[in-house]
C-alpha cells in the first residue's frame, strides 16, 4: 500500500481496536461485579492486571493483523469484513482459553469472557464501518483530501486512475489526465486537462498534491523531465512500474493491490512524526485560544477603540500545495489600507516576490504595537485549529506572490504555511525574499517533529526581543 496514505489509517484502526478491547474489558469487569468490586476482582484474577490488559490488547491486534483486518481492500464489504472478523475472535478466543488452562488462571470468570468476546468483534466491525464513513464523509466536504493528476491517458492510466480512487481510505481523488499530443483520440471518464507540455500551467492554476505519470516505456526522456519539474515544485511522484526505478535513480518501491509503484517523495514523508505535528497543532492553538481569550477580548476593545472599523482582518493566502484560505489577524491598519496599496508599492523594501514596508503609513498606533509583539497574529491560531496553516512551517504567502514565483520557489508551498518558522526567529529582516525562501527550504528539508518543538521554544524570546520582526 503506499504509505504515507495507509499507515495512518492502519494506525488509526490498531489504536481503536487496542483501546476499545481494554475498555470492553474493564467495562464488561463493572457490570459483572459491580463499580467498587471490579478492581479488585481483576486484581485477584490476573496478576499485573494493566500489563496483562496490555497484552491481552496487543494480542488482539496481532490476531486481526493476521486475518487481513488492516490490509487495504479495493472492494471493500460489510459481510467480506464481518466474515474475517468472525474468524478472528474464534481464533483469538481459542487462543486466550487455550492460555488460561496453560497458566492455570481459574479466577477470570468464563461468564465475563462469553460477553466479552462477541463485544470485541461487533465493536471491531463497527469501528471500520463508522471510520470508513466518517473519511468518506470528510472527504465529500473537501476534508483530507489530496488531489492527484494523471499525465497520461491510455488505458493503463485509466485503470491505475481507477485503482487508486477504489481505495477510498487513501483520500485521494484523481482531477484528470494529460494526453502525450493534442490530436490523442481518448475516452475517458475524468477529465481531460491537456497535454503534458501544459503541466507547469496546471501545478500553477490547480490544487495538486501528486502526480502519476503513466507513460509509455519509450517515452523515458519525457517521464525524467516531469518527475524533475514536480520533484523541483515539491509535489510528490508516483510511477506505477517498478522497472522506472533505474531511469528515475532514486526513490522507494511501494505497492498497491500487488502494483509495484515508485514513490519520489522529496518533502517530510514521517507519517507519524508529521501526526504529532497535526496533535500539536491541534492542542497547542486550542489551548492557548482558551487560555488567551481574556487578552483577546482586551485586544479586541482596545482597536475597537483606537481606529473603529472591523476588529479583525481576513485576507486569502496560498497554502498546503496552492490551497486557498482566508487568514485572521487583528487588524493593525486602517480600514482602507488593501485600496491604498497600489500607491505604495515602489516603496517596497524587500527584493523579490514579497511586500514589506519599514513605515508604512497605513498602520495604526495600536496597530504598530500589535505588530511590534506580534500579537498582531494571535488569531491565526484558529487558522491553526481548522488545519488551514501549523504552528510552525513557511510563511504563508498572497496570490499574486505566488504567482510570480520561479521554480524554485513553489517547493515552499509542499508544507502547510506556519505562524513561525525559521524565517520568524533568524531571517524576517532581510530584505532578500531569495533568502526567505532559502530558510523555508531548509526547514522543509530537515523537518521533525523535534525541530518544531525547537523553533517554538526559540520564538518566544525572538518576539520579546524584537528579532523576529
Amino acid at each position: 500500500m503506499i504509505r504515507r496514505h495507509a499507515l495512518a489509517f492502519r494506525a488509526a484502526l490498531m489504536l481503536s481496536d487496542a483501546g476499545l478491547a481494554i475498555g470492553l474489558a474493564v467495562a464488561l469487569s463493572i457490570l459483572r461485579f459491580g463499580r467498587h468490586a471490579a478492581l479488585p476482582s481483576l486484581e485477584a484474577a490476573l496478576p499485573d492486571t494493566w500489563a496483562v490488559l496490555l497484552c491481552f490488547a496487543g494480542a488482539w491486534v496481532a490476531v486481526l493483523w493476521m486475518h487481513g483486518l488492516y490490509r487495504s481492500r479495493a472492494l471493500w464489504t460489510f459481510r467480506s469484513e464481518a466474515g474475517d472478523i468472525v474468524r478472528a475472535t474464534v481464533t483469538f478466543a481459542i487462543a486466550m482459553m487455550a492460555i488460561l488452562f496453560v497458566f492455570k488462571l481459574p479466577g477470570v470468570s468464563r461468564l465475563l469472557l462469553l460477553y466479552l468476546f462477541p463485544s470485541m468483534a461487533a465493536l471491531a466491525l463497527a469501528t471500520r464501518v463508522g471510520l470508513r464513513m466518517l473519511l468518506v464523509g470528510l472527504r465529500k466536504r473537501g476534508r483530507n483530501t489530496r488531489f492527484m493528476l494523471v499525465v497520461g491517458a491510455d488505458q493503463r492510466a485509466r485503470e491505475f486512475a481507477d485503482l487508486v480512487e477504489c481505495h477510498q481510505e487513501l483520500g485521494i481523488k484523481v482531477v484528470g489526465h494529460l494526453t502525450m499530443h493534442r490530436d490523442d483520440g481518448v475516452n475517458l471518464n475524468r477529465p481531460l486537462l491537456g497535454v503534458v507540455d501544459d503541466l507547469p500551467a496546471i501545478l500553477h492554476s490547480e490544487v495538486i498534491d501528486e502526480v502519476a505519470i503513466c507513460l509509455p516505456f519509450s517515452e523515458q526522456t519525457m517521464i525524467s523531465e516531469v518527475a524533475r519539474l514536480c520533484e523541483e515544485e515539491g509535489r510528490i511522484v508516483r510511477v506505477p512500474v517498478a522497472v522506472l526505478e533505474r531511469t528515475l535513480g532514486s526513490g522507494r518501491i511501494e505497492e498497491i493491490d500487488g502494483l509495484p509503484i515508485l514513490s519520489l517523495i522529496s518533502g517530510p514523508d514521517r507519517v507519524l512524526g508529521l501526526a504529532a505535528k497535526r496533535g500539536l497543532d491541534i492542542v497547542g492553538s486550542a489551548g492557548m485560544l482558551l487560555f488567551l481569550a481574556p487578552l483577546f477580548g482586551l485586544l479586541a476593545v482596545i482597536v475597537k477603540l483606537d481606529s473603529g472599523g472591523s476588529v479583525f482582518f481576513a485576507q486569502e493566502r496560498v497554502g498546503l500545495q496552492g490551497r486557498p484560505f482566508r487568514v485572521v489577524k487583528f487588524r493593525s491598519m486602517s480600514p482602507d489600507a488593501e485600496e491604498r496599496l497600489e500607491d505604495l508599492r515602489e516603496l517596497n523594501t524587500i527584493h523579490g516576490h514579497a511586500f514589506k514596508l519599514e513605515r508604512d503609513p497605513r498602520v495604526t498606533r495600536v496597530g504598530r504595537f500589535l505588530r511590534r509583539s506580534s500579537l498582531d497574529e494571535l488569531p491565526q491560531l484558529w487558522n491553526v485549529l481548522r488545519g488551514d496553516m501549523s504552528l510552525v512551517g513557511p510563511r504563508p504567502p498572497l496570490r499574486y506572490e505566488v504567482d510570480k514565483y520561479d521554480i524554485w520557489h513553489r517547493r515552499r508551498l509542499s508544507m502547510k504555511p506556519g505562524m513561525t518558522g525559521l524565517w520568524q526567529i533568524g531571517g524576517r529582516r532581510d530584505p532578500e525574499f531569495d533568502r526567505w525562501v532559502e530558510k523555508d527550504l531548509e526547514y522543509i528539508d530537515k523537518w521533525s517533529f523535534w525541530l518544531d518543538l525547537k523553533i517554538i521554544a526559540r520564538t518566544v524570546p525572538a518576539v520579546i526581543t524584537g528579532q523576529g520582526r
